[in-house]
């Protein structure tokens, strides 16, 4: 493993909680984040940090198959839904897990419907593979569950048959996107948020109409 290049993954990882942190979507010390270092290795949040006051030793290092390398540290407790995404693809660089109120609040209002469906908003194009507001946009909706092995599967059973899916939301918990640079994933956050937070606001109007 690449010292040099961890410590420039470990300092993306610091400034996105900075910026995450800042925006009101990991609030405390939930959320976790992470960077791919090499094939076989990622930079990842230690478990139970403040995400808006990450310091160096509050990243570390663990392998594939989530365990840590060269530490004693424990690392987040979702720690496999990250391994799992950097095994699927060469091309995921980064994976950010956040806890917005939009995530949470309507990913629980759609409870009958394991997907919220975009469609209309030009913002869509942040993603790849749509460069038109009239295509849809699927983002699953998974339960959510302690067992971490099993929702493992389960996404990237989803991911498999479904491989320009940008996103996806656990019910009442938060939000999950990756990308091939943390700058590209943090866009992704960014437009996922304003789209959640354009389809509570309709949601909320149509209620009230």
């Amino acid at each position: 493993m690449n010292l040099a290049i961890y410590a420039v993954k470990a300092q993306e990882v610091i400034e996105a909680g900075q910026f995450l942190f800042a925006e009101g979507w990991s609030p405390a010390t939930s959320s976790n984040y992470s960077a791919r270092i090499d094939h076989n290795h990622l930079a990842i949040t230690v478990s139970g940090k403040h995400k808006g006051r990450l310091k160096p030793n509050d990243i570390m290092v663990v392998d594939l198959q989530g365990q840590p390398v060269q530490s004693n540290l424990k690392s987040s407790a979702e720690t496999l839904l990250h391994c799992v995404l950097y095994d699927w693809r060469d091309d995921i660089g980064a994976v950010l897990h956040t806890h917005s109120v939009a995530a949470t609040v309507l990913s629980r209002a759609l409870d009958r419907s394991d997907h919220l469906i975009l469609q209309g908003y030009e913002l869509q194009k942040a993603f790849p593979g749509i460069d038109t507001h009239e295509g849809v946009l699927r983002i699953p909706i998974f339960e959510n569950t302690q067992d971490i092995e099993a929702l493992s599967l389960e996404t990237m059973a989803y991911l498999k048959q479904h491989p320009m899916a940008p996103a996806y939301l656990i019910r009442g918990h938060g939000l999950y996107t990756w990308g091939a640079t943390m700058a590209d994933t943090l866009r992704h956050i960014e437009a996922m948020e304003f789209l959640m937070a354009c389809e509570l606001k309709s949601l909320t109007l149509r209620c009230k109409i």
